[in-house]
């Protein structure tokens, strides 16, 4: 007892209390995908309370010195059946909430397991284990201390838990500005308690109850043509009448309430009163119909019904091993699961992250939780390892329609951290597996700015000609890009009859309230979306320079590089003419092997002529002081990395027509041998005719900023980059920190100063591969479901010469691959 005495007195100063905001990781491993559950157990450091797997713990204790960890083990066991229980005892309770692990909510533990829990307090170097029961006999100071910092950490909610809940939690509505202030009419009208009916149609479900005049009206139409007629909201739209409550809903202890002008389900506290005008005593209402949180659940729970995409009729053959790692869904996370099993299959982002794990891990801040190379080399690691690769459940209890399902990882750190900030892929709503593929590129862009990138596998110029139809005058501009987007004709479908007597037949199956006919899908060539790709589009407005007025134009789009790996997204998501999104339900038969070389962009031809390199005039001849530039899109490509003068005459030279237009100017003019010279403005070359620089930064401003613990050097780079702006360079740097301070410690290694890291010319534009435009398929990314807001996504991947579906946590050899209802297309270049 006195060794245990004085092994814990000499790291009592070490262990805390957890806080109300600190983050306690004791569910999961910051490098790992180790767990409680996991043969090691997870060691939380009882200090920082980051938790560590058994390879990871040592590591951490020698690179920070913390010795004191709280070790736990948790193993599953099958839950004992309640000798109490009855076979006619009512099934698992249904959530009335769409939110996770909140009251209400959906449960998130399993309900079919129970865990032996074991926890002790470990020591390091020497190993020492001290049960949790085992600190009987200390003096009482050290026992509280320690006590007090276990139950804190057992009972504290994790930082995975707290992610979850913030992350999802659509029953959070705010009391409507309406609510206080509600006129409603005198008319004598009164609501029965049941027996209702749409003023305008035969409606008698989905009806909502205005409650400014008591009209009883249908919802809103659905994306899939279920729902109401709009007839409610058509009344909002006649008489502004806001508030409206759902019938059927109404119970003692609330209802669903719309406000129409706030556009949001929002509570209403007087709403007894309200009903009362119209007769209705909430507390004698009875639910009757779904409530808008149980019909979003509904969409929510819909996976499983899209057989065809899914392979679900054919029983596929589950596989496990590196490389084969099934990735559990977090709540509509499986856009997330898609991209990624893509990404990581990719050897370029397997040597960035997976190859130099070690020294990822080793490099890693003192919160390994926030870094971005970090997360993401953890996330490769746990894809291609196999160590995860396993199946759910060893004991044969799998249901047959379980089969193939893997204990796999669950990249909760890696959601939240590329997540923080957004405003979509921070919450557990779906998300357009597209949308994601690019903020995930725009993220490696700026975690990788001076080291080898991924990014340029997929990385390719687009070279953009415009062809003024007044003067036959030309244009070229060059843009990087990512993605192909490639559009859908519909009028280019092969079965135009048969689908036209589908929709005839549905028609007529709505009208008589019949079941629908089988689904007739457009069946439209590949070589019909590439020849709409590369058709001339009209523009109209251009600004001709050959002009110099607004003139009409044709802009054709062609290749100016061909990368590496070519991403084609089939544009199926559009809107209809009432401007509710819907999905083109279409079939293109993609070719295994693409040519796409007659899209190569060839420059200037003979006999073309070029339209001048002139802005509209933005001063008089007679005045030739600098003009006015948009201060904002020079920022923005100094950013970038291009030089300032260079932005400069960018924005002078496209007229502050935008950072679009500008940028086309920076990428078709890099090679210019004047490129970053000052600007001189046209037909002067005096001391006065070149736009200044900036003033220098004020001390003033020098200093405050550095009074905030930031270098000289970062104050006078931030200043220099917003115009002397104090408000904005704060922002700026700490927009720009992980580059700042990679600079400096560049500087540092390299015995530079300051002054030589900025005067050093820095590389023009973003780095190309160029080869031939010859593609073999090797992933597609599906998308099931009306909306890319909804549904399901998973992707298949050709590995060792074979097909294999990724379904979240099913990993399975593929059968009959739907290559021809795909949403994203990953093409590898054929070598030649």
């Amino acid at each position: 007892m006195a060794e245990l005495s004085e092994a814990l007195l000499s790291v009592l100063p070490s262990i805390r209390v957890p806080k109300a905001g600190d983050r306690v990781h004791k569910d999961e491993c910051a490098f790992s995908f180790d767990t409680p559950e996991s043969d090691g157990g997870l060691y939380i450091c009882m200090n920082t309370f980051l938790g560590f797997g058994k390879q990871f713990v040592e590591k951490h204790y020698q690179k920070t010195g913390q010795r004191v960890y709280l070790h736990l083990k948790r193993t599953r066991k099958p839950k004992e059946e309640d000798a109490n229980s009855s076979a006619g005892d009512p099934p698992r309770k249904k959530p009335t909430r769409l939110a996770i692990g909140v009251e209400g909510g959906f449960d998130i533990t399993e309900e079919k397991f129970e865990y032996d829990e074991d926890v002790k307090i470990v020591i390091l170097p020497e190993h020492l284990d001290i049960p949790r029961d085992g600190l009987e006999g200390l003096p009482d100071m050290v026992r509280d201390r320690i006590a007090s910092a276990v139950e804190a950490i057992l009972t504290a909610d994790s930082a995975s838990r707290k992610q979850e809940v913030q992350a999802w939690d659509g029953e959070v509505r705010r009391v409507s500005k309406h609510a206080f202030s509600l006129h409603q009419l005198e008319n004598d009208v009164r609501i029965p308690p049941c027996g209702w009916k749409c003023s305008k149609c035969d409606m008698r479900e989905n009806l909502w109850l205005n409650m400014t005049d008591g009209a009883i009206l249908c919802g809103r139409r659905y994306f899939d043509g279920s729902g109401g007629n709009n007839h409610a909201v058509e009344h909002y739209r006649e008489t502004g009448y806001p508030l409206a409550v759902k019938l059927g809903t109404i119970t003692p202890d609330g209802a669903d309430v719309y406000s129409y002008d706030e556009d949001d389900m929002v509570l209403d506290p007087n709403l007894a009163e309200h009903l009362a005008h119209f007769g209705i005593d909430m507390l004698k209402m009875q639910k009757t119909d779904k409530t808008m949180t149980e019909l979003e659940i509904d969409m929510n729970q819909r996976i499983g019904e899209w057989e065809l995409i899914q392979e679900s009729g054919v029983q596929l053959k589950p596989l496990y091993g590196p490389g084969y790692t099934g990735i559990r869904n977090l709540g509509n996370s499986c856009y997330l699961n898609s991209v990624m099993q893509v990404l990581f299959s990719i050897p370029d982002f397997q040597r960035k992250y997976v190859d130099k794990l070690e020294k990822i891990f080793q490099s890693a801040p003192s919160d390994p939780t926030q870094d971005f190379s970090t997360q993401v080399a953890k996330l490769g690691h746990g894809l291609l390892s196999g160590e995860y690769s396993k199946p759910a459940s060893a004991e044969g209890e799998q249901q047959p329609d379980q089969k193939g399902v893997q204990n796999g990882i669950a990249p909760r750190m890696f959601k939240s951290l590329i997540g923080k900030g957004h405003p979509e892929f921070s919450t557990n709503r779906q998300q357009d597996a597209q949308e994601f593929f690019l903020h995930f590129i725009n993220m490696v862009e700026r975690n990788c700015r001076s080291s080898e990138n991924p990014n340029e596998v997929f990385r390719f110029l687009v070279e953009e000609k415009l062809k003024c139809l007044a003067t036959e005058k030309v244009k070229y501009t060059q843009r990087v890009d990512y993605i192909m987007q490639l559009p859908v004709p519909m009028d280019a479908a092969l079965n135009k009859d048969e689908l036209l007597e589908y929709e005839e037949k549905k028609r007529q199956a709505e009208e008589e309230k019949q079941p629908l006919p089988e689904l007739v899908r457009a069946k439209v060539p590949f070589s019909s979306c590439l020849e709409a790709y590369g058709a001339p589009e009209q523009v109209d407005d251009f600004w001709s320079t050959a002009l110099q007025a607004k003139s009409v134009a044709l802009k054709t789009t062609r290749f100016a590089s061909f990368p590496d790996y070519l991403v084609i997204q089939i544009k199926k998501f559009t809107f209809g003419l009432d401007w509710v999104p819907k999905k083109l339900d279409v079939s293109i038969e993609m070719p295994e092997e693409l040519d796409i070389s007659a899209l190569q962009g060839m420059g200037l031809q003979d006999g073309e002529e070029e339209m001048p390199d002139i802005a509209p005039p933005l001063v008089t001849p007679d005045e030739p002081k600098a003009p006015m530039l948009d201060e904002s899109v020079i920022i923005q490509l100094v950013e970038m990395g291009f030089p300032m003068d260079a932005c400069r005459k960018a924005v002078y030279y496209t007229g502050n027509s935008g950072v679009e237009a500008a940028m086309n100017w920076v990428m078709s003019h890099m090679d210019d041998p004047d490129f970053a010279n000052p600007l001189v403005l046209p037909g002067s070359s005096g001391p006065g005719s070149t736009i200044a620089c900036p003033d220098p930064p004020s001390e003033d401003s020098v200093a405050t900023i550095v009074s905030m613990g930031f270098s000289r050097d970062q104050a006078m780079k931030a200043l220099r980059a917003t115009n002397n702006s104090l408000e904005r360079a704060v922002d700026w740097i700490f927009s720009h920190i992980d580059d700042l301070d990679a600079e400096a410690a560049m500087d540092i290694s390299e015995g530079r100063s300051a002054a030589e890291s900025i005067s050093e010319s820095v590389p023009v534009g973003p780095k190309v591969r160029n080869g031939p435009g010859k593609y073999q398929l090797f992933a597609f990314i599906s998308h099931m479901g009306t909306s890319t807001m909804c549904g399901h996504y998973v992707c298949h991947i050709k590995k060792d010469g074979r097909w294999v579906i990724y379904n979240d946590q099913k990993v399975c050899a593929s059968e009959k691959p739907p290559k021809d209802l795909g949403y994203i297309y990953f093409y590898q270049r054929i070598p030649s």
